[in-house]
């Protein structure tokens, strides 16, 4: 017996050989959760805060049309003046059909654009600044704040929310832009600033529109004006028209993206949100049920128009 000693243990307490057990599955408990969590961290990192709580260097710029608000703001402008009887029914036509056209592309065209905003400097001509201020208070609750985007309106409350600064970038009249923003809470606009003397419209831009690179260098020149680090800056829009714009920050977002921007905002792992739904809506833009079923009363009211006076 004396030869098979070494197959018996050696004799220990029942106590200290449950320690030892417990000892040790512990330890290796704990090592394979460090391991566990080690893999999850490489496979997975964690996305940093943002926007960042209290960087007030940091500040957000938004596209107004067709990022935070359904069609372009000049077109449902263009609508409220009709109304109050500011032009005649062919111009309400031409503001039907190019509303319909901007719903039905999803982009913004030159040509169509400038043509919209000759018609409404043509229509302003004369008017005081102040009484367009007070009329397009009343358009917005008519015609505009029905077609804010709920989810582009949470990401600017987020950086608000943060304590961040938040403009509106856009080609729409600043007057325009400015109730918006102010509707919305936000910081302030920058638009296309139509010349007035001694407070009457002219009917004349000052400069340009505020469109694609010029959006750019407004932002840029605000950035200098506030001390703000634009690597810092969140950008947003849905129009390629607006890359310019979007390069300039450290956080670029396409919304609801036009072809061209979500090509562009894909081969740079830009990030995308878009808040349309329906089949078409990723393809060419129409802003949902809601925004086809104002396609069709559009372009109807359009043709209606156009037959009565036949």
């Amino acid at each position: 017996m004396a030869a098979l000693g070494w197959l018996t243990p050696r004799r220990r307490s029942a106590t200290a050989r449950s320690v030892l057990a417990g000892e040790a599955a512990a330890e290796a408990a704990r090592k394979s959760s460090l391991e566990a969590e080690s893999a999850v961290a490489e496979a997975e990192p964690e996305e940093p805060e943002f926007p960042v709580v209290g960087d007030d260097r940091a500040a957000a710029f938004f596209d107004l049309d067709n990022t935070v608000m359904q069609g372009a703001a000049i077109f449902h402008f263009g609508r409220g003046l009709y109304k109050r009887k500011f032009f005649e029914r062919r111009e309400l036509t031409r503001f039907a059909w190019q509303q319909a056209w901007f719903r039905l592309a999803g982009v913004e065209d030159p040509e169509h654009m400038q043509d919209a905003r000759d018609s409404a400097l043509s229509i302003v001509k004369g008017h005081r600044v102040s009484e367009l201020m007070s009329i397009g208070e009343e358009i917005y609750d008519e015609y505009m704040a029905d077609r804010i985007w709920p989810g582009t309106r949470a990401l600017a409350q987020a950086h608000l929310d943060a304590g961040q600064r938040v403009w509106l970038v856009t080609a729409a009249p600043v007057e325009t832009a400015t109730i918006i923003a102010r509707r919305l809470g936000l910081t302030g606009a920058l638009g296309t600033v139509a010349e007035s003397v001694d407070g009457v419209y002219t009917g004349r831009l000052v400069g340009e529109p505020l469109h694609g690179p010029a959006k750019a260098e407004a932002v840029r020149a605000l950035a200098a004006a506030e001390g703000l680090d634009l690597a810092r800056c969140a950008a947003y829009s849905d129009s390629h028209n607006d890359i310019p714009m979007l390069s300039l920050v450290g956080h670029p977002y396409a919304i609801n993206p036009d072809t061209k921007l979500r090509k562009h905002a894909r081969a740079r792992d830009w990030r995308l949100r878009d808040y349309r739904t329906g089949r078409k809506a990723a393809k060419v833009g129409i802003p949902a049920a809601a925004g086809v079923g104002a396609l069709a009363g559009g372009t109807a009211a359009a043709v209606a128009l156009h037959r009565r006076r036949r």
